[in-house]
């Protein structure tokens, strides 16, 4: 009996004993659960604070950044636009920003967290920007950097990224560096015409001096897009340079900013800018600025100094954004003038019209002596026929639905030609080159640029009889025995020589045949 009770107070020590052993047990697993989930709270936001800290505030707590947007007195370190973005009330230009501080203060508060930015102060040459969005803080690294290239043969250009400023009525485009940076402050002397080494076009260029500076004016107008500088000085007002040496560059500089980028014009002449205002509005939906004549300093993330140019009248796709081409060019050009012709019609589909001749008739030097007897050779092929010339004052727009209209167009070598950029595809250009070996020139300027251009091309060379320099110079004379010879001294002895003082009487009979093959261009 005795054992039985001391065996029935035994059972309960067993059981209490495995009970509390139990317990340490989950306690001990409890421990190290709450240990595990600790430690990785712990990792989780210590990753948080060294990566997002401002994130890790704004979504865990529902504050907005403490960080107030940079004053104008920290344009040194901060970049261009200081919290400010432009505003399109009233008669303001609509990519300037001229408001007050306190202005500025509402405008903010009315955005709110969603489009909040911050500029981190930063003596290395980088700013990092974060933008604050409801997806989460978005961080754009804008590197400051400069340079120029001044090793091709045709422009020197300068590319400039971070707090560029132009103050106006100057020659400086200003790119500003950290106080911090000791090392030297580089400079550059540009003219921005792409007419390098020719000194009697740069003449009168203004040359623009870019540099690096820790001090520059305060901004006094902020621009969210880029900006190109450029001259419209040089040769301007002859359309071959208009086209070759500014409107082209300036479609290969600009195009890619869809519009987005402000115009800088140094030597700034208005009628110029009147002249070819369709094109400029364009390239650029702001209006152009007056550098010469502003007073303002203007500010930019992005400032190009000078035109992307290339060969004479030609774009390489190898080296313009993306891969622009001289057909791109002439697409651009007949959209802008509004020009309604796509294509040549087949000669089958002119029953109802005759082929469309454009004569281009010079009216000083290289111009045509018998240019009713070429009208009549033409019309008795059965050409409609029309004699113009565009010039300085011609109203552009109209000239080009002229030359939109024809299937062929011919003229001696000359700025007139240029007009070939009117001409609907597939058209044929006649270029005439007059005595003196300057079918090589002729080429450059308008053979190779017509062919880029998706035209048809023909070239003919006048001979001895068909030039007037018969009536100045014996025919035992160098210029036509050895015209070649000229070309060895300067251009201007060429220019003098065969250029300005040659007209042509073109020899209708031998000319016949390349109108015949203008019109079988039109049936292939």
């Amino acid at each position: 009996m005795s054992k039985e009770k001391s065996g029935a107070a035994a059972e309960p020590v067993k059981m209490g004993s495995k009970l509390k052993l139990a317990r340490n047990d989950n306690q001990s697993r409890r421990f190290r659960l709450v240990m595990l989930v600790l430690g990785c709270f712990l990792v989780t936001m210590t990753y948080l604070v060294a990566s997002k800290p401002q994130g890790l505030v704004r979504s865990s707590f529902g504050f907005g950044t403490s960080m107030p947007t940079p004053l104008s007195g920290d344009d040194v370190l901060n970049g261009d636009e200081n919290g400010r973005h432009s505003t399109a009330s009233g008669g303001e230009d609509p990519q300037n920003s001229r408001a007050s501080e306190s202005n500025d203060e509402k405008e903010r508060s009315l955005q709110g967290e969603k489009n909040a930015i911050v500029v981190d102060s930063t003596s290395q040459e980088v700013a990092r920007t974060h933008e604050l969005t409801e997806e989460g803080e978005q961080i754009h690294t804008l590197e400051r950097k400069s340079s120029c290239d001044l090793s091709d043969e045709r422009v020197d250009i300068c590319e400039l990224y971070g707090d560029v400023r132009i103050p106006g009525n100057s020659s400086s485009v200003l790119f500003m560096e950290s106080s911090n940076n000791t090392e030297h402050k580089e400079a550059w002397r540009v003219r921005p015409y792409p007419r390098k080494g020719d000194e009697t076009c740069l003449r009168e260029v203004r040359e623009l001096t870019i540099r690096a500076t820790s001090e520059a004016p305060r901004c006094t107008v902020h621009h969210n897009v880029s900006a190109i500088v450029f001259s419209v000085s040089g040769y301007t007002g002859n359309i071959f340079h208009d086209f070759s040496d500014l409107l082209v560059p300036l479609f290969v500089t600009a195009r890619q900013f869809d519009g987005e980028v402000q115009f800088v014009v140094t030597d700034f002449r208005r009628w110029w800018i009147n002249k070819y205002r369709l094109a400029l509005r364009r390239l650029s939906k702001y209006p152009v600025m007056d550098f010469d004549g502003d007073e303002e300093v203007h500010c930019f993330k992005q400032v190009i100094v000078g035109l992307r140019a290339h060969q004479e009248f030609q774009i390489d796709p190898a080296r313009a954004p993306n891969g622009y081409t001289l057909i791109d060019f002439t697409r651009f050009i007949r959209s802008t003038y509004s020009l309604q012709r796509e294509t040549v019609n087949n000669i089958e589909d002119l029953a109802a019209r005759k082929p469309r001749l454009l004569i281009i008739a010079r009216k000083r030097t290289r111009a045509f002596t018998n240019i009713g007897e070429i009208v009549a050779m033409a019309e008795g092929l059965g050409y409609e026929v029309a004699v113009d010339e565009a010039n300085v004052s011609s109203d552009m727009a109209q000239f080009a639905r002229i030359v939109n209209s024809c299937d062929v167009m011919m003229g001696v070598h000359g700025a007139g030609l240029t007009n070939l950029v009117f001409l609907p595809p597939n058209a044929t250009i006649i270029q005439i080159v007059p005595w003196g070996g300057l079918e090589w020139m002729s080429m450059l300027d308008f053979g190779y640029p017509a062919m880029a251009m998706g035209l048809k091309y023909l070239q003919y060379s006048i001979t001895i009889e068909e030039s007037t320099l018969t009536e100045q110079y014996p025919r035992d004379h160098r210029v036509f025995t050895d015209p070649m010879s000229f070309h060895g001294s300067e251009f201007k002895v060429v220019r003098s020589t065969f250029m300005k003082t040659q007209n042509v009487k073109l020899d209708v009979n031998r000319f016949k045949s390349v109108l015949w093959e203008a019109l079988e261009n039109m049936i292939q």
